[in-house]
């Protein structure tokens, strides 16, 4: 990545901001990694910042699916998931539901949108991402800490 493509990127993103009232590029930056975009020649920033978005969304909705719903998943996410209490499975249900919708316009805006549209994307999606992070790392702290200190050990032998 060279200094320069970076600052263009830098520059042609606080042009959308000021026109659509994005946030700061440092915070796009810190929670979507979009300073990637920088290797990347595209004449549509705003459908880029939506891809980088579109990751992250995909990798946190399948872990939260696999906390919900654990079907052919390594065995450390069953001592997790024990861990977790029925008020945090009702948050986690309600995270999922929310990057789910996210995922769901993802698709249709693949298919189909502008500008401004997917400025207006990335602001909601910024918004609702800085609520779901917090809940789910709360959510991971509280695992985390259930979790230290026990070492479950397997005495049953020979699987053979």
């Amino acid at each position: 990545m060279n200094e320069f493509n970076l600052d263009e990127v830098k520059k042609k993103y606080e042009v959308l901001r000021g026109k659509y009232k994005l946030p700061s590029f440092e915070e796009m930056n810190r929670d979507f990694y979009i300073e990637k975009i920088a290797g990347t020649e595209t004449d549509f920033l705003t459908r880029e910042i939506r891809r980088f978005i579109s990751d992250k969304i995909f990798n946190y909705l399948r872990f939260v699916e696999t906390l919900i719903n654990p079907v052919n998943v390594p065995m450390f996410v069953f001592s997790v998931i024990k861990s977790i209490s029925p008020e945090d499975k009702k948050i986690l249900n309600d995270i999922y539901g929310k990057l789910s919708k996210i995922d769901i316009k993802l698709i249709r805006m693949d298919i189909d949108s502008s500008e401004k549209e997917d400025a207006q994307f990335i602001s909601e999606t910024f918004e609702s991402w800085s609520k779901i992070k917090k809940d789910l790392s709360e959510i991971l702290k509280k695992v985390k800490s259930t979790g230290e200190g026990k070492e479950e050990k397997n005495n049953s032998g020979y699987f053979g």
